[in-house]
């Protein structure tokens, strides 16, 4: 075996055991790992929490619509205000139709992500795009509802940061979930998807 037919056999092998890993870890975000009957989603469920107004919002609030769900932080220095924004232009695109669907962002950091905290930071948003915060105990029922990882990082000092999955979630009209969302598109392609399940 020459050495160039031993590279390309080591870039093949990496490649493929990266593939295996990439699907192993979408099909359990998915729910669609195991057992369990095909197509049943294992994301999504019941929460009760509290949107940036200091009212009560649950699951049954967001159903009769389909809506996408992003969790993050109001800390977060780059891939949440990003995912906001792109979120945003999505609804901007959407026109009227912005009124007929939902986009839900919940938070990770309860500690610091109060109602005035959430409504202040998504007054920078589409008005359509609503908060969602509690304590801590129904914060962590949320994100094992929505399979969703995130963990305290200590920085300096007394300040942390969060770890946590990026996934947008869209969610159907009865509440379960269809796909990941993907905002790597332009925002019109993106309506387009979301118009689909009015």
């Amino acid at each position: 075996m020459t050495a160039r037919t031993s590279q390309i056999l080591l870039i093949l092998a990496a490649f493929l055991t990266g593939l295996v890993v990439f699907t192993g870890v979408f099909l359990y975000a998915t729910g669609n790992l195991g057992g369990g009957t095909p197509g049943a989603s294992a994301i999504g469920g019941p929460f009760r929490l509290m949107d940036q107004n200091g009212k009560p919002i649950t699951d049954a609030d967001m159903k009769g619509r389909p809506f996408l769900v992003f969790f993050g932080y109001t800390h977060c220095p780059d891939v949440c205000p990003t995912t906001l924004f792109d979120v945003s232009e999505v609804m901007r695109a959407l026109g009227t139709d912005a009124a007929r669907t939902g986009a839900l962002f919940i938070t990770v950091d309860p500690e610091r992500d109060t109602p005035a905290v959430m409504k202040d930071y998504l007054s920078s948003f589409d008005q359509h795009l609503r908060g969602a915060t509690g304590d801590r105990q129904a914060i962590d029922a949320a994100e094992k509802a929505y399979r969703v990882y995130a963990k305290k990082v200590p920085t300096r000092g007394d300040d942390y940061t969060m770890d946590h999955t990026a996934l947008v979630y869209l969610m159907d009209k009865q509440g379960r979930f269809v796909a990941p969302f993907s905002l790597k598109r332009r925002p019109e392609e993106a309506a387009a998807e979301l118009r689909r399940y009015l």
